[in-house]
């Protein structure tokens, strides 16, 4: 009886677990296998290469630019970005606006699925420029950082000038 009862166990041990990832591929942050069933969906290009928190950035975006163009869509399809806290600033006399990062400094990893995702959701008639934000000296005198302490910092000028 014991073996027949742990063998049931581990069956409904393993049932349990399939139907918990099951469950997991109807919400984007979860989906792992699921996760080429909304990029179809939704009409995604499909890239397994790319690392899936990536994916689920771009699936989730996707789902958050529907509706009337604004600055909270822009700032809403940007939060989806991993680090992708924005600032908008709408030119209406230069037909633009311009996008600056400042949930990061340097590049967003993946700024280029976000610069699809925005021409997807903007305006055909509006530029959109991004801009984006590096370490400036005032900011590094601000430190007090003698050359010893600089130098301990073991830091290249390309990881200086993302330095916080």
């Amino acid at each position: 009886m014991r073996a027949d009862t742990e063998t049931k166990g581990q069956e409904m041990d393993l049932l349990y677990a399939a139907l918990d990832e099951t469950l997991d591929q109807f919400f984007v942050r979860t989906a792992t296998w699921g996760l080429e069933l909304w990029e179809r969906e939704l009409d995604i290009e499909v890239d397994p290469a790319k690392p899936i928190e990536q994916r689920r950035s771009v699936v989730e975006s996707k789902l958050r630019g529907g509706g009337v163009f604004s600055g909270k869509m822009v700032r809403n399809v940007a939060a989806a970005y991993e680090r992708g806290s924005v600032d908008v600033t709408f030119k209406p006399e230069e037909w633009s606006f311009t996008i600056t990062f400042v949930g990061t400094r340097g590049l967003p990893p993946n700024l280029d699925d976000l610069k699809e995702a925005i021409e997807n959701i903007k305006p055909a008639h509006l530029m959109v420029e991004y801009a984006f934000t590096y370490l400036i000296w005032k900011e590094l005198d601000s430190k007090k950082l003698t050359w010893n302490q600089f130098d301990e910092l073991h830091q290249t000028w390309n990881e200086l000038e993302v330095w916080n």
